[in-house]
């Protein structure tokens, strides 16, 4: 492992509903109308954005409708790998 991780799952999921916020503020987009163009409760948007709580569709569905599907498609894709194992396990 590089280094200790020491932020909790919590904290980085408000870290990234405040990211989503600021996205949909930039676009001059009310959480109602996010609602609307998402498909996503408008209550689950509320809840998103003052907890950090969302399931994983519902976040892909705020994605889709903020277009930046490209950083959820790119999510986990270039993660490093920790041995020379990993690299070994993954080819077989």
């Amino acid at each position: 492992m590089d280094g200790f991780q020491w932020e909790t799952a919590e904290e980085i999921n408000m870290r990234m509903a405040e990211r989503v916020r600021n996205i949909r503020k930039r676009r001059k987009i009310s959480q109602e109308e996010l609602s609307v163009l998402s498909g996503v409760s408008h209550g689950s948007i509320k809840r998103f954005e003052n907890t950090g709580m969302i399931s994983l569709l519902s976040l892909t569905k705020l994605a889709v409708a903020l277009d930046f599907t490209e950083q959820i498609n790119n999510m986990f894709s270039k993660v490093s790998y920790r041995s020379i194992q990993e690299v070994i396990n993954e080819n077989k």
